[in-house]
């Protein structure tokens, strides 16, 4: 069941906002209030701020063998609790069932990953240059962090930031989703469960920018990690600029899937479709651009109507759906208003455009073709259930096309061609690319983007180097 209110968790403890506040959480298939979620003012950040010093006073002396033992709980309180977890999160995200069941498990995953990355945080020994000189390197936590998780996937989010920053010994204030909030919460209560010690994780929930605009220059602060649109971030950035704050920075996107003419072509659809269609496409490293060479282009656009059209729309709680809602009333308007500029530039719909029903925030699987260049779709992030199909000639084409975009986050190649395959993972500008699967966001790659995708990584070997500080130390034998 859906609880009435989700709270605060400060200094170890749940909690209401100080002046009452709440902000009502719809579930987006209904449309209709299932609960409230605490709303954050400066005596509740200041209160998270004052726990999150103290924490990190408190965590950075725990040993990384330690801190690995208690994030470990954690991970098997979210094995444990899956089917919990997951219909909280469908109630307030829409995705179905098994997309939210499959979300909780994998951060068990993440933060098993990163809590052995705590442990592997090794310094170095520089040899002098001269008889009795010992110089060497340690990695020390950077201290609090402020985060800001995104509402399309309320824990494959906010688990990165808190695990990470926990590995490195730091402490970490979440601003989590108000439109799902239940699920990160849970979230929370895994690692408060595990024996996390109090300040050194707390959840707030709020308006984003006036969060934002007191926490990140507060001088406790020392980290940003931020998951969100291009906008929002390149404006966060520049506040933690100005302050002259560490971040991290997952930005939009807008990926190509460049399908060449020697590609299993019915693979490439299955695969494709699959993953434009997760999470009702309300997903950052989507495939949204699909770049077909023209024999196989008619093949292709056919083969991917017939998959749209053959998705199952409803609720996420019924075994049956495929697609859920989108997350709210807004992502609708976004549709209509890109599917009317498709319309106003002589775009073809092959399939959906439209919403569908009157109750809830549903929108039909969509297939675009013929968009020109200047077209909105051609240029601005989807994020929902809208494929765009354009026709190249050659791998030149392909590519310009491809990197036309300031965006650099995720693309994607099908070709049976070892030569093709190598030359389009060179030549496309993105931080992460995947040829002839989907492979992206597991714990152990980088996860992160260019351009204005973003800046670092949340995921692999490299994504705990943004929540240390690596000290020198030389010294002469006296």
């Amino acid at each position: 069941m859906y609880p009435s209110t989700i709270d605060f968790f400060i200094n170890g403890r749940w909690q209401p906002s100080q002046d009452g506040r709440r902000i009502a959480v719809l579930n987006p298939a209904t449309a209709e209030p299932i609960g409230a979620v605490a709303h954050a003012g400066v005596a509740d950040l200041d209160a998270a701020l004052a726990a999150a010093e103290r924490g990190f006073a408190a965590w950075r002396r725990v040993s990384p063998h330690d801190r690995a033992r208690v994030m470990r709980k954690a991970a098997e309180l979210m094995r444990a609790r899956a089917d919990t977890i997951a219909p909280l999160m469908t109630a307030e995200q829409g995705k179905p069932l098994a997309e939210a069941r499959g979300e909780t498990l994998l951060a068990g995953d993440l933060i098993e990953w990163f809590a052995e990355q705590g442990r592997r945080n090794f310094g170095q020994v520089i040899p002098g240059r001269a008889a009795g000189i010992h110089q060497f390197t340690s990695k020390e936590p950077v201290g609090p962090v402020a985060a800001f998780t995104p509402w399309n996937f309320p824990i494959n989010q906010a688990v990165r930031k808190i695990s990470l920053a926990l590995a490195a010994g730091c402490s970490i204030i979440i601003k989590g989703p108000e439109e799902t909030p239940a699920s990160c919460a849970e979230l929370v209560r895994a690692f408060a469960d595990a024996g996390v010690p109090e300040g050194v994780v707390n959840l707030v929930f709020g308006v984003p920018a006036e969060i934002s605009e007191y926490l990140i220059p507060h001088p406790i602060i020392r980290k940003i990690s931020f998951t969100g649109s291009t906008a929002v971030g390149k404006h966060l950035a520049a506040l933690a600029g100005a302050h002259m704050k560490r971040i991290t920075m997952e930005l939009g996107g807008h990926a190509p899937a460049i399908v060449f003419e020697d590609a299993d072509v019915e693979k490439a659809i299955a695969i494709l479709a699959a993953n434009k269609f997760r999470n009702a496409g309300q997903v950052c490293v989507a495939p949204t651009r699909f770049l077909v060479q023209e024999p196989v282009y008619e093949r292709f656009v056919a083969g991917f109507t017939a998959a749209a059209k053959a998705l199952k729309l409803g609720d996420g709680m019924e075994k049956e759906t495929k697609m859920g809602p989108l997350a709210h009333a807004r992502r609708i308007q976004a549709m209509e208003d890109f599917v009317t500029d498709a319309h106003k530039h002589g775009a073809r719909v092959h399939t959906g455009g439209e919403r569908v029903g009157n109750k809830g925030y549903f929108f039909a699987p969509t297939v675009i073709t013929d968009l020109p260049l200047e077209a909105r779709l051609m240029n601005e992030e989807p994020f929902g259930p809208i494929a765009l199909i354009r026709r190249f000639r050659d791998s030149e084409e392909a590519v310009a096309e491809a990197n036309r975009l300031p965006y650099g986050l995720a693309a994607y190649a099908y070709t049976r061609s070892a030569r093709t395959a190598s030359a389009i993972a060179e030549a496309v500008e993105s931080g992460m690319m995947s040829i002839n699967h989907h492979g992206l966001a597991l714990p152990e790659v980088p996860f992160g983007g260019i351009k204005d995708s973003g800046y670092g990584s949340e995921g692999g070997t490299e994504a705990i180097e943004a929540y240390l500080n690596t000290k020198f130390v030389t010294q002469a034998a006296l």
